[in-house]
């Protein structure tokens, strides 16, 4: 129990509101000075028929107990000052006891989370790192609440980028030998979109290998759409390795096409769908939510008739509790007209899904984009961070040559990571990459610097861990202890809200009152020694758990 929940359970004795009530109104006041936490009155005038001063002060009277130094009354709030002691000897003994559980919950749901979802045959540039790195992470924040989590992955393997993909290489690269490599795979793509843009007569030929591509009638042009997924989807390896993701299932496109279609013809019979200009539509506008086409003129299946088909399947297969999207929010209006029909449908498991947009990435230059080529991909990319991180190593140790590679990569993808999840989800951001390696500052490398740190005092110390004998405490080690109390309250809020940049910004808060307390105090050859560096090793255990569910992985030496 933290302490929020303490002082809610104290003021629910003293006034009529429920535990959970009192909890959301709790609140951190602005300084120290004024308490650790605050409860405002405001919200009990109406109830008691008094103004919220004399109700504070009525409150404050009342309460009693050893988790408080005192409780006073200061204006309409009361305010609540730990006692440092047992907070500090409870928080301690808590995170010791539990280590890598420590804030971990007890859901029972099963959760499907959808993300990454790149398309065969398009490049996995820096765009799609955003989304693996918030799905990976919302995914790591409900397993550690308790919840059975399915990763999956939705890909496009079939559809018109296919299609100019194969005309492009059968009409100007057949000579070339097959790669899996995502820059040649992207750069015929591109190629694609150039020349139909020079010479629109060439769409003819893209919808008719389309066609048979969805037909399956054409034996070459099937034997190369196979052939060239695989190699697509083989490329995709690697990248997940290092960004330390994986998926308990992989649905494609062309493995609901067949059902997206038939469930198109059952709605046109339910008279939910009907046929305009030849193509199958659902009209929303008196929802506020447009047309939603299902079907092409001709017949061709598009995303919204295999996005019915595939939460069909996901329920089918899973019987899921609550099934999340990760989607960029390019597609918000997709996601309202899909949800919107399975209401039409009475689709018993609408209720359960949920859409978690999230804003594109860019360049300083603007807006990334697989059609102009306008990108950074994910090989190009991963490969700059790292030499850039290997110069910033050189500079403050000598490794060989393996080491100095994997540090620079953990120290790559925390700073990536990081810079992607510290912001709210619906931003846009624009990545630069000397920001997010400094090794100072709001930064994935700060964290993993901090917690190296942490981890070198103890090492030094030569640390066992064993119960230290608490005294005097200061005010930076309370704030310290303070925080590391908070923590299973933000995994809470993180996980009510699918947001995980509640925890990064937590990790950056709980980081800097670290430091502040190393700088203030001297941990070894101190007299209150054993304290401090059992303060050290609780906050390097939070802060791993707190990194862990961003998906970066702690580092023991900078």
């Amino acid at each position: 129990m933290n302490m929020k929940e303490v002082i809610a359970n104290v003021l629910a004795k003293n006034v009529k509101l429920g535990k959970e009530d009192i909890e959301k109104f709790i609140e951190i006041p602005p300084n120290s000075e004024m308490g650790d936490y605050a409860f405002p009155c405001f919200v009990l005038s109406k109830e008691m028929k008094k103004s919220p001063v004399e109700i504070a002060k009525e409150i404050a009277g009342k309460i009693k107990g050893n988790e408080f130094e005192k409780v006073e009354a200061r204006g309409p709030y009361v305010n609540f000052f730990l006692n440092r002691g047992s907070l500090a000897e409870e928080t301690i003994s808590k995170i010791l006891k539990e280590n890598d559980n420590y804030g971990k919950g007890n859901e029972k749901g099963r959760v499907m989370v959808e993300f990454s979802q790149p398309n065969t045959h398009k490049a996995f540039h820096v765009g799609h790192i955003r989304n693996t790195s918030l799905g990976e992470s919302i995914s790591r924040i409900c397993k550690f609440l308790g919840n059975d989590v399915i990763r999956a992955n939705y890909s496009g393997d079939t559809g018109m980028h296919i299609a100019k993909w194969i005309w492009c290489y059968t009409n100007f690269h057949k000579d070339e030998k097959l790669k899996d490599d995502e820059s040649w795979i992207a750069k015929i793509y591109v190629e694609a979109v150039r020349k139909l843009k020079e010479d629109e007569s060439f769409q003819e030929q893209v919808d008719i290998i389309n066609r048979k591509i969805e037909s399956r009638e054409d034996k070459d042009i099937n034997r190369l759409w196979k052939e060239t997924r695989k190699l697509s989807i083989n490329s995709w390896k690697k990248i997940y390795d290092e960004l330390g993701t994986g998926f308990d299932v992989h649905y494609f496109e062309s493995e609901v096409e067949k059902r997206g279609k038939e469930i198109a013809q059952e709605l046109i019979k339910k008279g939910i769908a009907e046929i305009s200009d030849g193509a199958t539509i659902i009209n929303l506008e008196n929802y506020g939510l447009s047309v939603w086409v299902l079907l092409r003129k001709d017949g061709t299946v598009l995303y919204s008739s295999k996005d019915l088909a595939l939460v069909e399947r996901k329920f089918k297969d899973f019987k899921l509790d609550k099934c999340i999207y990760l989607v960029a929010d390019e597609q918000n209006l997709h996601f309202k007209q899909l949800f919107k029909t399975l209401e039409l449908m009475k689709f018993p498991d609408v209720d359960k899904c949920r859409h978690v947009s999230y804003g594109m990435v860019r360049l300083p230059t603007g807006k990334m984009s697989s059609r102009t080529g306008d990108n950074i991909l994910y090989s190009d990319f991963m490969k700059e961070m790292k030499e850039y991180a290997k110069e910033e190593i050189k500079k403050r140790e000598k490794l060989k040559e393996k080491e100095l590679e994997e540090r620079a990569l953990k120290i790559s993808i925390a700073a990536i990571k990081y810079s992607m999840l510290k912001q709210g989800s619906s931003g846009v951001i624009v990545f630069n990459k000397e920001e997010a390696l400094n090794f100072e500052g709001d930064t994935g490398p700060y964290l993993l610097y901090s917690y190296a740190r942490a981890r070198s005092i103890l090492r030094k110390a030569k640390y066992k861990n064993k119960k230290p004998t608490i005294d005097k405490i200061k005010d930076n080690e309370k704030q310290l202890t303070n925080e590391m109390d908070r923590f299973p309250e933000v995994i809470r809020n993180s996980y009510d809200n699918l947001s995980p940049n509640v925890i990064a910004n937590y990790a950056y808060q709980l980081s800097q009152g670290f430091n502040e307390f190393y700088h203030s105090n001297n941990v070894i050859g101190s007299k209150e020694e054993q304290f401090r560096l059992t303060l050290v090793d609780c906050f390097s255990q939070v802060l791993k758990n707190a990194l862990s569910l961003l998906g970066i992985d702690a580092i023991e030496k900078m």
